[in-house]
């Protein structure tokens, strides 16, 4: 079965394959986290100001607006890290399956050009939110576009790396469409792994706010009114996303199915994913009840979102192996010729990045919130008010 796959490239790779997959998995992992953060912050920068708008006399109107702006303001810098952080996966995917991927690429040419566009878009919709958010001025549908394209973006990719596991349509869609300009929708398993994406983006988006929330330089009331939404909406996504996570491993084929239960490396990641899955529900939901911020739950949320994002992707790249393995591609199937210097090199240099990358992180996190054309004083009211209310 050879055939259904370009001829490999005859270079050798410069480094083993499992540092290869290693990186690649930390890196998407990271890109994942960003990318569900802007995903799921957008659409709550949107429902905090429509709602903030469509009730200003609501108790919580001027928390909501407040909730909306704070994320609003760190919505560009979120993107940076998606773009960033999502590069380098890409070309290591290239390196490792490019024999796939390519032809996936180049068979709906057009829509996957089309995402430069609809990035910059999107980018350029970020910083329209968070100016006139700033500016105190309607925001709510410039971040729902916002949200449409970066949406479309993932539908796009989600589409390309499920077909590039499907080289037995590859023929049938170039007679069809040879400029690229048609998307398979006949893959029962590429909408699960959008929606389990766009699920996920709640969750990340939710446990965003419990980490924003213990911040000093937010009102009490607006830090009590964060840490209770990010609770309940971590809490009720956790359990879609679970439910969606169930959808794409049955929508497998079963020679697939049976692979995944037999190969340790899906197996352990799977568990991994579950365990955080399941300490993250718990944080979430205690969170919604308890109502009052906690940099303990923040933390604690952070770090298990991101192990079990590294876990997920770890399950996703073993899965993508299996597949391919069922049509006669073999990942590991390479020639390599190791340059060690160069490989500590960038080692090093990587490390570096990521460290450089944790700091910006808490820069942005000690960022003090520009809250532009609103009275404080009506914030302190706001929140004496319902102290008063709580007695």
């Amino acid at each position: 079965m050879d055939e259904l796959f370009p001829r490999v490239d005859p270079i050798p790779l410069p480094a083993p394959v499992w540092l290869f997959k290693l990186l690649h998995i930390v890196t998407l992992g990271l890109h994942f986290v960003a990318m569900e953060m802007l995903v799921g912050g957008l659409l709550v920068v949107a429902a905090m100001n429509l709602l903030a708008l469509r009730q200003p006399k609501h108790p919580l109107a001027l928390s909501r607006a407040q909730t909306g702006q704070v994320l609003a303001n760190r919505m560009p810098i979120v993107m940076t890290y998606v773009i960033n952080l999502g590069v380098p996966p890409l070309l290591f995917t290239q390196v490792l399956y490019g024999r796939a991927i390519y032809t996936s690429s180049i068979l709906i040419g057009l829509f996957w050009l089309a995402v430069i566009f609809l990035l910059a878009g999107c980018y350029w919709l970020l910083y329209r939110t968070s100016a006139r958010a700033s500016a105190n001025q309607p925001y709510w549908h410039v971040a729902l576009a916002a949200w449409v394209l970066a949406v479309v973006i993932a539908r796009i990719y989600a589409t390309n790396m499920t077909l590039m596991l499907r080289p037995e349509v590859w023929n049938g869609l170039y007679i069809n469409s040879p400029l690229g300009v048609q998307l398979p929708m006949d893959d029962p398993t590429t909408t699960p792994r959008w929606l389990f994406i766009l699920a996920g983006g709640f969750t990340t988006a939710g446990f965003w706010l419990l980490w924003l929330a213990p911040s000093n330089k937010l009102f009490l009331d607006v830090q009590t009114y964060m840490s209770g939404l990010g609770g309940k909406l971590a809490s009720i996504a956790l359990l879609a996303q679970g439910a969606c996570a169930y959808w794409v491993v049955s929508a497998q084929p079963p020679a697939v199915q049976d692979a995944l239960g037999q190969t340790l490396f899906t197996t352990l990641s799977g568990y991994v994913w579950v365990g955080c899955a399941a300490l993250l529900f718990a944080l979430a939901l205690y969170s919604s009840l308890r109502r009052h911020p906690s940099r303990v739950i923040g933390w604690t949320g952070f770090a298990a979102t991101c192990l079990a994002m590294l876990a997920m992707t770890a399950f996703r790249d073993g899965l993508r192996d299996i597949t391919l393995l069922t049509k006669g591609f073999d990942v590991w199937d390479r020639v390599v010729v190791t340059n060690w210097s160069v490989v500590a090199i960038f080692l090093i240099l990587f490390v570096l990045g990521l460290g450089i990358i944790g700091w910006l992180l808490t820069v942005v996190l000690k960022a003090k919130p520009v809250i532009l054309g609103v009275d404080q004083s009506i914030f302190e009211s706001q929140s004496r008010a319902e102290v008063h209310a709580n007695e």
